[in-house]
């Protein structure tokens, strides 16, 4: 496993891997091939009598093997393990089961059978399991996995369970978890097992082919999977391994998987990896109770929800007002944001999810979490959220650490939906970067971005006709500053929405991007809110409009160009249907000419990395390239050093309240003691001010300049996050007098302060202390206010 922050070797694109096809151009080459087998399963030959009779015609299905010279099962087992051999047509459970010749015939032998390390489980190519779960028992070790394989023809094709929704529910009646049944809803179920392989199997688990499921009860779900393997912490006697370690699974493919098109409180899909247990995650260890060494590689999704691939979401109970906590810097955070995963130890780790097909696939198709050191590589994903109504994103790392996602294609996504997007900043991830992915035709945007987070980054990517929102949301504030550095924005400024839709919470830094609008009639909408961009810091990035007309939002960038990028293809010939294993040729369409002036007109900074999308270092010349793709035109510069950081830029603005002492009428005593006035002058969005829960109204903020100071304008900043609204409805501001003893009204508002306001007109005051008096809470309001900052500025205007 490579270590996230490294750079993935070059890929041969006259050579691709193992090009992942969709499910009907494989049915497309059955039909050719193997017409006379096609005819034979039709008519019941190669099934047994009642699965033919009884369940729905899965032919249709059917797959070819894919185009290597042997399986595992054709091979003799150099582990020293037993091979088990099941031949649905020819088998007797009454037989030894350790050859072709005296297979077993069900699955259900399996199941009752204890396996040993080095064992291995071979299906015989081309026949069917119907209303059949495979659960094998027993863990392999170290160097000696357990597998399950084929045997056979290849050209027979696929060995395929058919599970057809023949699962234990995971609930009880009240909707809770079954402890004794959660955890066993898939084709395949590994629970509270280890060293396993899978691979050369067509698994699928749905009762109906031809009926969308939509709704489900707590009495009656429908929760499938195709390879469900589970940690089940309440099963796990004291002292047994709570760590479980090595999975393999390649080369399978799973379809027709089927649910409702709403939230279950628990996720299923074609390969699904989770960790269950019914109790709070105080009353559980600490440093286990994840998966490690996984790799999920060279697979075909379709048809199947709510994921292609769900890896590792902890179910530990995290609700009620002891779940949450403070982390290091005084911040609550809610149960549900689960930093309890990263303080607690319980990620899963050395994760390697890679060259994998997903095709119309319910809700989120490569959704993962609490999992640390993963590398997410050359997925693709046509179509995702087709039978969902709630928020979730094609291809997301939830409360992660110390990963990447490169050289993904996602396209085909959705219009309606709240996040919609390929690719999701998500919440409680630390050291997480998304780079060298193609997105296109994805309606609802490029990126949601939630927030809460610690140095996430987004670099080299590429965004064709992602016509939403390009970066979308942003529900909380973070740890530290994000990046989106050297992305290439290709779209049609009368279709898109915005490029950010909601306010900056915390610091951003664009530099280096090309923001490219096709549209030759409506310029470039960049935000919907007031005070959008402030918190956000442009730098050395292109602006083209295609009618020539920019926009009276387009942001301030000194180092900006409003130039034609001359990129090497058309912008409206953009690579399709090319596969993930060619992202580079479509990368490569956005190059830039010789001739462009973005070359060496963008920026050094450490997050930019080493190469870009195509590979080329970066950086040659005076300076990087602006865009996906690095020019080798200059000089190398080999280590190159940042001598004008980005970071350093500030406001030429001087806040006269920076730093000052402010006192505050009421404060609330929670948080460790870090919910104090002074965060309001400190100069740091990150901290903030509150007042206690049963503060009076009005609640004053003092601030003492220490000396006559003259201002013109306040600026004021209401501490909003997921959960947490605007609480103040009306406010004054005042000044001291000093000759009267008494505070003087000079202004008041009724309309709220809300996130990042700036109150002018007052014209110049001077005073040697200012008042913030909060005289009115928003009615619906249950929480007193609580602020992040007060700053003082006089323009001269």
């Amino acid at each position: 496993m490579r270590p996230f922050d490294t750079e993935p070797p070059p890929v041969d694109e006259a050579a691709p891997r193992h090009r992942r096809f969709s499910a009907r151009a494989l049915r497309a080459s059955l039909n050719t091939l193997f017409t006379a087998l096609l005819s034979a399963v039709l008519v019941g030959s190669l099934v047994p009598a009642a699965y033919a009779a009884a369940a729905p015609d899965r032919t249709s299905s059917r797959v070819p093997a894919a185009a290597k010279p042997n399986w595992p099962g054709n091979t003799p087992n150099r582990t020293g393990g037993t091979d088990y051999f099941i031949d649905a047509t020819h088998g007797h459970n009454n037989a030894a089961g350790t050859s072709p010749k005296t297979a077993w015939r069900t699955l259900a032998k399996a199941n009752a059978t204890p396996f040993r390390p080095g064992d291995r489980i071979l299906l015989k190519a081309g026949e069917q399991w119907q209303d059949e779960q495979l659960w094998p028992k027993g863990s392999g070790s170290a160097g000696r996995p357990i597998t399950i394989s084929a045997y056979g023809d290849p050209s027979a094709g696929l060995p395929y369970i058919a599970t057809n929704g023949k699962v234990p529910s995971p609930f009880n009646a009240d909707g809770t978890k079954n402890p004794a049944t959660v955890g066993l809803t898939g084709a395949i179920v590994l629970r509270n097992q280890q060293y396993w392989d899978i691979n050369h199997v067509e698994l699928s688990n749905d009762d109906d082919f031809a009926t969308n499921i939509t709704k489900g009860t707590p009495a009656a779900p429908y929760v499938r999977d195709g390879i469900m393997v589970s940690i089940n912490a309440d099963l796990l006697k004291p002292g047994e391994d709570s760590i479980m370690d090595h999975f393999r699974i390649s080369d399978i493919y799973v379809h027709n998987i089927d649910g409702p098109s709403y939230w279950q409180k628990i996720h299923y899909g074609a390969v699904d990896f989770q960790v269950f247990g019914s109790k709070s995650y105080k009353d559980y260890g600490t440093g286990g109770y994840y998966f490690k060494d996984v790799r999920i590689e060279d697979n075909t999704f379709e048809n199947v929800e709510l994921h292609a691939v769900q890896f590792a979401f902890n179910w530990f109970a995290a609700d009620g007002a002891d779940a949450g906590q403070y982390d290091e810097n005084g911040k609550w955070h809610e149960g549900w944001e689960q930093l309890w995963v990263r303080t607690r130890d319980l990620y899963s780790r050395d994760v390697y999810i890679g060259h994998n097909y997903a095709e119309s696939i319910g809700q989120g198709a490569i959704q993962l979490a609490n999992t640390k050191n993963m590398t997410v590589e050359y997925n693709e994903v046509n179509g995702y959220l087709k039978r969902y109504d709630a928020v979730s994103c094609a291809l997301y790392l939830w409360a992660g650490a110390d990963s990447v996602m490169q050289y993904n294609e996602v396209y085909g996504g959705p219009s309606d939906e709240f996040d919609g997007t390929p690719w999701d900043l998500e919440y409680t991830n630390f050291n997480v970067t998304y780079q060298y992915n193609y997105s296109h035709d994805n309606q609802a945007g490029w990126m949601a971005y939630m927030g809460n987070s610690s140095n996430s980054t987004a670099r080299y990517n590429l965004s064709v006709n992602d016509n939403g929102v390009l970066v979308k949301n942003m529900l909380s504030t973070n740890y530290s500053p994000t990046y989106f550095t050297n992305n290439t924005f290709v779209y049609d400024g009368a279709d898109l929405d915005y490029v950010h839709d909601e306010t900056f919470r915390s610091r951003v830094y664009f530099l280096n991007n090309i923001f490219y609008n096709t549209s030759k009639t409506t310029a470039t909408p960049w935000y919907r809110r007031t005070g959008a961009l402030r918190q956000a810091v442009f730098s050395n990035n292109d602006y083209y409009e295609a009618s020539g007309t920019h926009s009276t939002q387009e942001p301030a960038d000194p180092r900006g160009l409003r130039a034609d990028p001359r990129f090497v293809g058309d912008p409206a010939d953009y690579v399709t249907g090319a596969g993930v294993d060619h992202i580079r040729k479509a990368a490569a369409h956005f190059a830039l000419r010789k001739d462009s002036p973005l070359i060496d007109a963008g920026r050094y900074n450490p997050h930019l990395g080493t190469k870009d999308f195509l590979g080329t270092h970066i950086y040659y010349g005076k300076a990087p390239d602006i865009g996906i793709a690095e020019s080798r035109i200059g000089r190398k510069v080999t280590n190159p050093v940042d001598t004008d950081p980005i970071e350093e830029e500030v406001d030429n603005r001087v806040d006269l309240a920076l730093g000052k002492p402010v006192t505050a009428s009421s404060t609330h005593p929670g948080a460790n003691g870090t919910l104090t006035a002074d965060k309001l002058t400190d100069g740091d969005l990150t901290t903030r001010w509150a007042a206690a829960d049963d503060a009076t109204y009005p609640i004053t903020l003092d601030i003492d300049f220490g000396t006559g100071t003259s201002f013109d304008q306040v600026y004021l900043d209401e501490y909003t996050d997921s959960g947490t609204n605007p609480r103040v409805q009306s406010f004054q501001l005042q000044r001291w007098d000093p000759g009267t003893g008494q505070w003087v009204t000079f202004a008041s508002y009724d309309d709220g302060i809300g996130h990042d306001r700036t109150v002018t007109g007052f014209g110049d005051v001077t005073t040697s202390r200012l008042r913030v008096a909060l005289t009115q809470q928003i009615a619906t309001e249950q929480y007193t206010p609580t602020l992040t900052e007060i700053a003082v500025y006089h323009t001269g205007d």
